[in-house]
């Protein structure tokens, strides 16, 4: 399914304002996970209070035991202190890659701002190898611009 088709369901999800906000992050990681056919695991990472680590908040794919994640470690931590995107297209050539799942072949990370601050991420893996593209990126970059809105 083409990513820009997916941008008023994500629209509608977020804008469901009964339900709570997790809620509403697990529904557009399902969403995302169930329309495109790359996206195997979809989830939100957010700076965990004060330290300089990140907590899993709402997820789509299989369970992963890496729930907290220090800056610096994996490709997330890494972009919590880079606050650039970050796309992998061979995760096995990456040294600093933190392996969820033996299957997974390339990731996409892409950080989360409020207000100019970085304070958490969307993370995808996928089983293919080098599926992601700009527009991935440019896609991800305005989910991450509407779960903001609910978030601020």
């Amino acid at each position: 399914m083409a990513l820009e088709t997916l941008k008023p369901q994500v629209s509608k999800i977020l804008e469901s304002s009964a339900l709570s906000v997790e809620h509403r992050l697990e529904e557009v990681c399902s969403l995302l996970k169930d329309n495109v056919a790359y996206y195997d695991w979809v989830g939100f990472y957010f700076k965990n209070g004060d330290k300089n680590e990140l907590k899993l908040s709402s997820y789509a794919g299989a369970p992963t035991d890496h729930t907290i994640i220090p800056f610096g470690k994996g490709i997330c931590g890494q972009v919590a202190v880079s606050n650039q995107n970050f796309v992998v297209p061979d995760v096995a050539a990456q040294d600093n890659y933190i392996a969820c799942s033996i299957t997974v072949k390339a990731e996409i990370v892409v950080p989360l701002f409020i207000n100019g601050e970085n304070i958490g991420q969307i993370d995808i893996d996928s089983n293919t190898p080098d599926p992601f593209t700009e527009a991935d990126e440019r896609f991800l970059e305005w989910v991450n611009e509407q779960v903001a809105q609910i978030l601020d």
